[in-house]
């Protein structure tokens, strides 16, 4: 029998102000990518959506998209954990 260990995931989602075309969405993909422990970012006109391993901040995640030039609104947070079989 395999034993199952589980593993916490975050998901963040944000309201993004001033994002208005693909080159918005590309800005604010690329900042987000340099945030250390993001799995998946999900970025479209106004919103993110990111997975994370929880050690992410809503303020490093709202400095980032500020780097790219816009800014967060409203953001919302949900720890949730997922069952990891060992490799």
């Amino acid at each position: 029998m395999t034993s199952m260990t589980s593993m916490s995931r975050t998901i963040t989602r944000a309201r993004v102000e001033g994002m208005t075309c693909q080159h918005c969405v590309r800005a604010v993909f690329t900042a987000l990518a340099a945030l250390e422990g993001i799995s998946r970012a999900d970025v479209t006109l106004g919103a993110i959506e990111v997975e994370h391993d929880g050690r992410v901040t809503l303020d490093a995640l709202a400095a980032a998209v500020d780097l790219a030039g816009y800014r967060v609104v409203s953001a919302e947070t949900n720890r949730r954990a997922l069952p990891v079989r060992p490799g």
